[in-house]
């Protein structure tokens, strides 16, 4: 067994049915595929449903889990981002992302002057994330959002590690531009009302 992967111990747990095993895999690997489907996807119920749909996977997968192929976590980030594109896939066909309803302030005190400013950040960096293409925006949540390295972000993706290079920096210069538009319109170029 590949002793660098901390959570094989865990697999074979889950594997055997340990109830135990389930609810460390959960508190291990929920929060970064909440946070990873709903940077994608825009919507807190829809990575709740990513989220569960992977744990499906694993519980599934865990028995026959074969540690030779790849790391854990890098098969979980995979099983998640095709759930991802999957729903985004549909919706592009059926609706348009409601970025404003998933981004909320975190409650850390601040003034309500502060709190609104924040709000305002978050939503206008979710939609200029939102304008960005697929691939770009996979790129920018992996290694900002993930906090994975370039080799595991580029692994995740099928591609070299200087293509993922040149994703994100073509990804930050878009980003720049976007956030850069004047406050008093929106990130289409409309004036506010």
């Amino acid at each position: 067994m590949n002793e660098t992967d901390p959570d094989l111990e865990l697999l074979a747990r889950i594997g055997n049915n340990d109830a135990q095993a389930v609810q460390e895999m959960v508190t291990r690997k929920l929060p970064r595929l909440l946070a990873l489907a709903s940077r994608l996807l825009g919507d807190a119920d829809e990575a709740r449903d990513i989220a569960q749909e992977s744990f499906l996977r694993i519980w599934k997968q865990a028995a026959h889990w074969r540690s030779e192929q790849a790391r854990f976590d890098t098969w979980l980030h995979r099983v998640a981002l095709n759930l991802c594109y999957d729903r985004l896939r549909r919706r592009k066909d059926h609706l348009q992302a409601d970025s404003e309803e998933a981004i909320e302030a975190p409650d850390s005190g601040p003034t309500p002057e502060q709190q609104l400013e924040a709000q305002s950040q978050q939503r206008r960096m979710a939609q200029a994330l939102d304008r960005l293409p697929e691939r770009q925006r996979e790129a920018i949540v992996l290694q900002y959002y993930q906090e994975l390295s370039n080799t595991e972000a580029a692994a995740l993706m099928n591609i070299s590690v200087e293509a993922l290079e040149s994703l994100l920096s073509r990804a930050r210069r878009t980003l720049r531009s976007h956030l850069a538009e004047a406050p008093g319109t929106d990130l289409s170029g409309r004036r506010k009302p």
